[in-house]
């Protein structure tokens, strides 16, 4: 009797959505799912429940406000990030995307009152982790421009002894860069044309935010002003080249670590074998003994 009521109790819930669904004219998943997929930088498609996140997202954002500098500065962030998405989209996908883990707890407090503690740190860690994300991806893709900077530099450094026109320069270089650095690379060649060769430098510092990069954007405004900019880039592709050689002495000591985890599983397992085999060879012998 009791499942049966489950089950009536499930199909009037299901048909009550359903007939409100047709009712409000509500997209399906599958549809949302598709329009928010189309406008996004990234190639992969979104999730279901990421798409069903980011719905209520928009609809609850227009209740959040937010004083201007930090408005600018997250738009910033999500800018450099790739996360076609407004501070106040971001700021309530981060709310209610835990807020729906922590619907998880109710049932958990009728059935194991002692998983609903798990499920709210969980929620907890998500807001966490949901709220640095932007910062996480500019962090990582600041990385991986900042890998490719010694070679652009040495570039630079050879490039200069020949031709002094820097849009020239860094049109050359693109076709040669990484994914990430060659957008960039675009927004600059882009913005040098239509502007200032001096003031689309500075916006594009200022869009990367990196200690590295302002020193070679300092270098090619000199050159800009007339400056012979050649012994600069030599002495700065060496420091750049010091440093990549730091980092990477840095990212190497890592590994060994790692690596000795596995290193005693392998030991392990070949004293295991050795152990097997020598039983099996006492064990046969005791055998033919007895």
């Amino acid at each position: 009797m009791t499942f049966l009521l489950f089950l009536f109790g499930t199909a009037l819930a299901a048909g009550l959505f359903f007939i409100a669904a047709d009712i409000l004219k509500l997209p399906r998943l599958s549809t949302e799912k598709a329009l928010l997929s189309a406008g996004r930088a990234e190639r992969k498609q979104m999730k279901s429940l990421d798409a069903l996140f980011l719905g209520w997202a928009i609809k609850l954002s227009r209740y959040i406000h937010m004083d201007e500098y930090k408005r600018s500065h997250l738009a910033r962030m999500l800018n450099a990030a790739g996360m076609d998405m407004t501070p106040e989209v971001f700021t309530a996908y981060t709310i209610i995307k835990p807020c729906a883990m922590l619907l998880l707890a109710i049932p958990c407090l009728i059935v194991f009152p002692l998983l609903a503690l798990v499920v709210v740190v969980l929620a907890i860690l998500t807001y966490f982790k949901e709220s640095r994300k932007a910062e996480e991806k500019v962090s990582e893709r600041r990385d991986k421009i900042e890998a490719e900077l010694p070679r652009f530099v040495a570039t630079i450094e050879q490039e200069l002894a020949s031709s002094r026109d820097v849009l020239t320069i860094l049109e050359n270089y693109k076709h040669h860069a990484g994914a990430e650095f060659a957008a960039e690379l675009d927004v600059l060649t882009a913005d040098m044309r239509s502007s200032s060769y001096e003031a689309a430098l500075v916006r594009f510092e200022g869009r990367i935010a990196s200690p590295m990069l302002s020193d070679i954007t300092r270098g090619l405004i000199g050159v800009l002003r007339g400056d012979d900019g050649r012994l600069y880039f030599q002495m700065l592709s060496h420091d750049l080249k010091q440093q990549e050689l730091q980092r990477l002495k840095a990212k190497a000591a890592k590994i060994p670590p790692k690596i000795r985890v596995f290193s005693f599983i392998m030991l392990a397992c070949f004293m295991l074998t050795y152990i097997v085999v020598l039983a099996m060879v006492i064990l046969d012998s005791m055998a033919m003994l007895f």
